[in-house]
């Protein structure tokens, strides 16, 4: 099977494909003429690939995650830590998300929304952003 074929049974770009070749996440064969062949573990591969990026794994967890399943001593317990570790940082993802929604809701509220050119949004995305560092140097 070729790029294309895949590309429409997988859902995934065909860009993103060649991608995962590059970086080693799957490994089709070549023809003779050096065309990708994909076989019926790459496609197997890569719908793993396509479930685990639609819950956000990263790449790395990806390819993580793809060493684990072809180990067949792997322990179930790594699976989950890696899982865990990744509820986590969606968790604060969520918490970010959370505070960003609330400063943004605070600032419209104060936003009069009229034809005066006062604007409290315009004003906090343009004030500097305040110093990590207070008082100067140090040494």
């Amino acid at each position: 099977m070729n790029v294309k074929d895949v590309a429409e049974l997988t859902r995934l770009p065909a860009k993103t494909i060649r991608y995962y070749e590059e970086i080693g996440l799957v490994s089709p064969a070549r023809s003779e003429n050096g065309y990708r062949v994909y076989a019926a573990r790459d496609m197997h591969r890569l719908g793993f690939l396509a479930r685990a990026r639609s819950l956000g794994f990263s790449l790395e967890d990806c390819r993580t995650l793809l060493s684990l399943y072809d180990d067949q001593d792997r322990s179930s317990a790594e699976v989950r830590t890696l899982a865990k570790d990744h509820i986590l940082e969606i968790d604060h993802k969520l918490s970010e998300l959370r505070a960003m929604r609330l400063t943004l809701t605070r600032l419209v509220d104060a936003c009069h929304g009229d034809s005066r050119p006062d604007c409290p949004i315009i004003d906090t995305l343009a004030a500097p952003e305040p110093s990590s560092k207070q008082g100067g140097g140090g040494g």
